[in-house]
């Protein structure tokens, strides 16, 4: 099974994976910044596959970070998951972001029974999840996603840019302070799901907030 994976809830990333591919990984790209996703993705994308030698043909499911994120960010990724999913004829998963981040700390040196994975929802905010971990298996998500302060998180371990961001308040691995959900993770999770035949979900983006813009009310007539 090739899927390409793309997510776009903090930065700009897009990854295949395949069951046939040692260690699972036959591409990927990120970048560093969190607000410039609609100007790379795209190419980024195009430049991937043409380097890996890959078509639309030749992949069998594609799967994008469902956030949480800014709706900016995820609109980016979720509607070219959607585009290139109905260009290709192809089924088109949905996965909770933090998700790829909680199977990065499974698979690093660091991880923990229990732990939480936090990104910057800004707003001195951060958008975050707990996890449990046992042994060979990929990591459950017991709570969340959530949109909180930093001080009302849970006492356990925190992974990810919003742990670092807010490492007064909470345990914040050092490693990961920088860290962002990353298409590659994602990737390699679902296609870890979908080879149990277990389920994803769809492509409905999870916000958590309500968007700043709003709808003008009628204008009254000047009399």
């Amino acid at each position: 099974m090739l899927i390409l994976a793309i997510d776009t809830s903090a930065v700009a990333s897009a990854a295949l994976v395949s069951s046939e591919t040692p260690g699972s990984v036959v591409a990927s790209f990120s970048t560093e910044d969190t607000r410039s996703h609609a100007e790379v993705l795209a190419p980024g994308i195009e430049e991937m596959l043409a380097g890996a030698g890959v078509t639309g043909n030749d992949i069998d499911a594609l799967v994008v970070g469902v956030g949480p994120g800014p709706f900016t960010g995820l609109r980016s990724g979720i509607a070219t998951a959607r585009t290139l999913a109905f260009v290709w004829g192809k089924p088109l998963h949905g996965l909770v972001s933090l998700d790829a981040m909680a199977l990065e700390v499974a698979e690093s040196a660091a991880a923990v029974p229990e732990f939480l994975v936090a990104t910057d929802a800004r707003r001195k905010e951060v958008y975050w999840a707990r996890y449990s971990l046992a042994d060979g298996r990929l990591p459950v998500r017991e709570d969340g996603p959530h949109v909180s302060f930093a001080a009302d998180l849970p006492d356990l371990p925190a992974f990810g840019a919003g742990a670092g961001l807010y490492a007064d308040a909470l345990k914040a691995h050092p490693d990961f302070a920088q860290e962002q959900p990353d298409a590659l993770y994602l990737g390699k999770f679902a296609l870890a799901r979908l080879e149990a035949g277990s389920g994803l979900l769809d492509s409905t983006p999870l916000y958590l907030r309500e968007s700043d813009a709003q709808v003008p009310g009628p204008r009254k007539r000047a009399l």
